[in-house]
């Protein structure tokens, strides 16, 4: 099996992932992935995937992340991991659908607009 390549995005996040045939190795930015996402909860995120398909330990996955936040960064990781199942086996599309994994979440940051103090806080109203 040759290497997949797939990208994940989510926020501003960026998550580029190359995954071949191996043991269940995965690393993120050269580290394992327990040291660089220390809680459980995003550990469980990006796995969630391969996990709903049954293929948890069948792939070696390199991950690399840039931008955002850890929790960003986990689910751009999920979305690319999951692209990757896809092109690997067709089947897993309608299970991986269904869970949301493949689609971008969209939502971003509101920009901060000019003449006030946040994206739509507004200064303090004073009548006299």
């Amino acid at each position: 099996m040759e290497i997949i390549n797939t990208i994940g995005r989510r926020k501003t996040s960026v998550a580029r992932i190359y995954m071949q045939a191996g043991k269940g190795e995965i690393s993120v930015n050269n580290r394992t992935i327990e040291t660089y996402f220390p809680f459980d909860l995003h550990q469980i995120v990006v796995k969630q995937p391969l996990a709903l398909v049954g293929e948890d330990g069948a792939y070696d996955i390199k991950i690399n992340v840039d931008g955002g936040g850890i929790k960003g960064q986990a689910e751009a990781a999920r979305m690319a991991i999951a692209r990757a199942l896809c092109e690997i086996n067709e089947e897993h599309r309608g299970a991986l659908k269904k869970e949301g994994f493949l689609t971008r979440d969209s939502r971003m940051v509101e920009r901060k607009k000019p003449g006030r103090r946040k994206a739509r806080r507004k200064f303090q109203f004073s009548k006299r």
